[in-house]
């Protein structure tokens, strides 16, 4: 936690005083040499548009998530909707520009559905099996197919403790996206195949392909009407997406130097205890609380627009 500047005086006033009355106390010694340890580093970006063009989503060029997304796009703009089964396709609270007006994506779940899937799982091969000669490099295999693959993986090398596990249903990926209903996946050309994840290497899965009947979630995507021109909804930007706005003549000196030098370099870093212009700094940029990292964050300052973030080192060689 990043302490506040009369927090930070008072801990080293506490310090001075004990070390003159109590010279060798080992508690206050260490609260100290912990709190001289610790180095904050603020970073700051530079973000190559205007806050409205940043906060405008636009889906990316690949099958896989931006044909979904853009399939979303067209049917829920200006007023329609869009519903999918299992996965939602649309960022949550995405913003959208339709004919001048500006739109927020929202998606609610409307109930459930029993759909046809097919679901993968990978079994592990024996380190000492043999590889079969029909056996295909994962990287030959189409992206959709590829990429379920190396999900299996990651959750079969973590023992289902890893990040994917939450792609899985009981340790399978459940084929739901338009482009992975046209995998090789999908058309059952993999299902008892084997699949080497690295030429000679340890790593080889047996494929199961299986289709039936599951519930899924049903989720309705839906754009509500934000603002009708660029000017209201540079404002709806400011308000839900600019984390800090500051301006150079309101600033301090001291505060306003730090802050450029951290601009122009693109980091900032002091060890404990902070100056006081810095301290500052972190207060009017929201980062008084921070404990370990944030990152992401997004001021506008000097007319422009910075992506910045605060790392807390408090090891003891920091």
């Amino acid at each position: 936690m990043v302490p506040s500047t009369s927090r930070r005086r008072l801990l080293q006033t506490v310090g001075a005083t004990a070390t003159a009355a109590l010279a060798g106390c080992t508690a206050l010694d260490a609260l100290g040499s912990a709190d001289s340890a610790a180095e904050y580093t603020l970073t700051v970006d530079s973000v190559d548009a205007s806050p409205v063009e940043h906060a405008l989503y636009e889906p990316n060029d690949g099958a896989l998530f931006g044909d979904p997304a853009r399939a979303a796009r067209s049917d829920i703009l200006p007023e329609g909707r869009h519903t999918t089964y299992g996965y939602e396709p649309l960022p949550e609270d995405a913003y959208l520009e339709h004919d001048g007006r500006y739109y927020q994506t929202e998606t609610v779940v409307t109930g459930r559905q029993s759909v046809e899937r097919t679901l993968v799982s990978a079994s592990p091969l024996p380190d000492d099996a043999t590889v079969p000669d029909d056996a295909v490099q994962v990287d030959a295999l189409d992206r959709p197919s590829a990429r379920v693959v190396k999900i299996l993986h990651s959750d079969a090398q973590s023992d289902g403790q890893g990040a994917s596990a939450d792609l899985l249903r009981d340790g399978a990926y459940v084929l739901r996206r338009p482009a992975e209903l046209e995998s090789q996946l999908a058309t059952g050309d993999l299902d008892g195949r084997v699949v080497v994840m690295k030429a000679g290497g340890p790593w080889n899965y047996r494929i199961e392909t299986v289709t039936r009947s599951i519930t899924e979630t049903e989720y309705a995507t839906l754009a509500l009407e934000v603002a009708d021109s660029r000017e209201a909804f540079r404002e709806v930007v400011f308000g839900s997406r600019i984390d800090a706005e500051l301006a150079p003549a309101t600033l301090p000196e001291g505060v306003r130097s730090t802050l450029d030098h951290a601009i122009g370099r693109g980091q900032y870093a002091e060890r404990t205890p902070l100056s006081e212009s810095f301290d500052t700094l972190l207060d009017r940029l929201g980062l008084d609380g921070v404990e370990t990292a944030a990152n992401g964050r997004l001021l506008w300052y000097n007319k422009s627009l910075y992506r910045y973030g605060l790392y807390v080192d408090d090891s003891p060689d920091a």
